[in-house]
């Protein structure tokens, strides 16, 4: 073993044990204004303090490794469990970050840990979102529509329901809503891949062969990152059940002073002018993201562009995404081999591994240079997410049946890993979403698939017409909202008690939403759901916007809307990460309108304000408010009266097939 690994053993085994004289609560502060660079079970020194270390890269932070399992229940559990996090460091450090953990340390974690009876109720597991029936998922791969059927791969670990022993698994629908497993479509099983097959796309060929190229692990002592290609091994197939790899993987590798140990999740690639175009993610540098091209005739032999396609200085860029979209305000989607023209501008959205969001903006791909420009520079710091909260290493596909463009994206749990492995699963996926560019060009403008909608009961509640006084809450009565669709149109009659935003705020919604939540009074909000509230409002999760006066630093006179989920009283489990999500609305409130859709599904909240101008998903694990003892309500804990022009609730069916769950 090397020095610089041995050493750092003892150092972190050292850690280890030092943390059994911490506070772990402290480090949750999920109130707290540090808590806004991740969803997962820590604070931002967690992910610095381990990332530091290359050699302990099965801990990093990247999304295939979000925390070994122990290291994330120590931040919740303390020292019953820091002998746990020394041996699983060792059992990973010796071996490669294909991992194989041994389950009976883990299972011997949960029996010590005393995992809550209400996180081993069936009623958190998820109804309607995307998930197999046991084990750990992550990133969404390779979505396309294949001879009548919607392929879905993802990132899967047949062994567990912590990361490791990755291969992708494989599930196909005929309606985005009912999900059939099939066996798992790719797995190591070659030398460029034998320590992993992480992330990747599809391809439909222009002979209608569909092809897949993904990341691959050739080496075991450094995550060595190579792209691979495999191919249906029989194309008439509809369901594709079987993929091969050709002799001549890779068929990328990273040469040239690319970082071999960041060089990832190639892209679906696009045709134009005789060649074939992807984007794979990388790092420059120490700190610089970078969306490289490369360039093929046959789609084996491939070039890389001499410029990067775009760069930042934000870390590393996994799954990139490039994708036109029409500018004319129409929700068409577009293939994705349309290029720039004055009616059609692109999306680059990449996924921030030191951030743990994904971010992305819209400009002008030139086709001629390889290069891309966005609207507004300044797009690269951050401004503009698909999703404010819980969503990760998203993935769009082009749908030729219905001319729309399809987001997929994965939600990691917020309980601790302990609590996962006593349940048998982690990881959804969101609702797949449709996305097309606002009428401003501005941004996107993301909605459920209308496919969902077969899911509502027949007969909805509704409330129309109910004025919210200041501090009133009005319970939403006659369905299970447990699992529900609940769309809600709000009126304010008057922005005159509306408070000055402060300047210093005015760029930082996540900051605003964890200092305020949903009980501060305010001027004008906040106003909006409690959702999975328990019959004493012990328990509750607010879904709201707030109203503010434009700050006086900002060259604009419109009110500003915050939209944010509070899921800090979400439940009495001490043992959870519960933070605060939030964005800023781009709606013109003075108009006295906005809506709000929740989708409520047992252990996730997933919102779209403003007709999807803003979306926001949580996780949350009540302990009370489950089933049918789970409560709505409408709330105003602002100044001024707050209108419920329109309240529409659907209890929301189970699919009749989702993978065996």
């Amino acid at each position: 073993m090397p020095q610089e690994k041995s050493l750092f053993i003892s150092e972190f085994v050292a850690f280890c044990l030092t943390l059994q004289t911490l506070n772990f609560q402290a480090f949750q502060r999920s109130n707290s204004p540090s808590a806004t660079a991740s969803h997962y079970k820590y604070d931002p020194p967690w992910p610095l303090l381990l990332h530091r270390h290359r050699s302990f890269s099965t801990c990093s932070s990247s999304h295939r490794r979000p925390l070994c399992p122990s290291v994330r229940a120590m931040v919740v559990l303390g020292g019953r469990v820091a002998w746990a996090c020394s041996v699983l460091l060792l059992l990973q450090l010796a071996g490669a970050s294909h991992v194989v953990y041994e389950t009976h340390l883990l299972e011997a974690e949960a029996a010590a840990a005393d995992v809550p009876p209400s996180i081993l109720d069936p009623e958190l597991s998820t109804g309607y979102h995307f998930r197999p029936i046991k084990n750990w998922i992550n990133d969404p791969n390779a979505p396309m529509f294949y001879k009548g059927w919607y392929h879905f791969f993802y990132q899967y670990n047949p062994k567990g329901a912590v990361w490791g022993n990755i291969v992708w698994a494989h599930s196909v629908s005929r309606d985005l809503i009912n999900w059939v497993a099939l066996e798992t479509a790719i797995q190591p099983s070659i030398k460029s891949d034998k320590y992993g097959c992480w992330s990747g796309s599809a391809t439909i060929l222009r002979d209608g062969t569909p092809a897949i190229m993904y990341t691959g692990i050739d080496r075991g002592d450094i995550n060595y990152e190579v792209q691979n290609i495999a191919f249906p091994k029989n194309k008439s197939d509809p369901l594709l059940r079987e993929w091969v790899k050709p002799k001549s993987n890779p068929i990328i590798v990273p040469e040239g002073g690319i970082n071999a140990t960041q060089f990832r999740d190639p892209t679906t690639a696009w045709y134009a002018d005789g060649h074939w175009r992807l984007l794979i993610g990388a790092l420059s540098g120490a700190s610089r993201g970078v969306a490289y091209v490369y360039r093929s005739r046959d789609f084996m032999r491939w070039t890389r562009v001499r410029k990067p396609l775009h760069s930042a200085p934000t870390g590393m860029w996994e799954c990139p995404d490039l994708y036109p979209v029409t500018v004319d305000g129409r929700q068409n989607g577009l293939d994705t081999s349309v290029t720039s023209s004055p009616k059609v501008k692109h999306v680059l959205k990449n996924s921030l591994d030191l951030r743990r969001y994904d971010y992305y903006t819209v400009g002008t791909y030139d086709r001629k240079t390889e290069r891309y420009v966005p609207d507004n520079p300044a797009g690269d710091e951050h401004h503009l997410r698909y999703d404010y909260g819980n969503f990760y290493a998203s993935k769009t596909f082009y749908d030729p049946v219905k001319r729309r463009r399809i987001l997929w994206g994965w939600a990691n749990e917020s309980d601790t890993a302990v609590d996962d492995v006593a349940k048998g699963w982690a990881g959804i996926q969101a609702i797949p979403r449709k996305v097309w560019l606002d009428p401003s060009g501005r941004q996107l403008m993301q909605w459920p698939v209308e496919e969902l909608e077969a899911l509502r009961a027949k007969k909805p509640v509704s409330l129309k017409d109910r004025v919210v006084k200041r501090g009133e809450h009005v319970e939403v009565t006659g369905l299970r909202s447990s699992q529900a669709d609940v769309e809600v149109s709000f009126e304010v009659p008057s922005l005159e008690g509306a408070e000055a935003l402060d300047p210093a705020l005015a760029n930082d919604a996540q900051k605003l939403c964890s200092l305020r939540g949903a009980d501060v009074e305010g001027g004008v909000g906040p106003f909006g759901l409690w959702v999975l509230a328990s019959s004493k409002l012990e328990e509750k999760t607010a879904v709201f916007f707030q109203v503010f006066k434009a700050a006086r630093n900002i060259n604009s006179t419109k009110p500003v809307v915050l939209m944010c989920s509070d899921p800090t009283t979400s439940s009495l489990n001490p043992n959870l990460y519960k933070p605060t999500f939030a964005g800023f609305v781009d709606t013109d409130i003075a108009k006295g309108k906005i809506s709000l859709r929740s989708l409520i599904d047992r252990s996730v909240i997933e919102s779209f304000g403003a007709g999807g101008r803003t979306c926001i998903l949580s996780r949350v694990y009540p302990t009370l408010a489950l089933g049918k003892n789970a409560h709505l309500h409408v709330f105003n804990n602002g100044k001024a009266d707050i209108k419920v022009s329109q309240l529409t609730a659907w209890e929301m069916k189970k699919p009749a097939l989702m993978n065996g769950a």
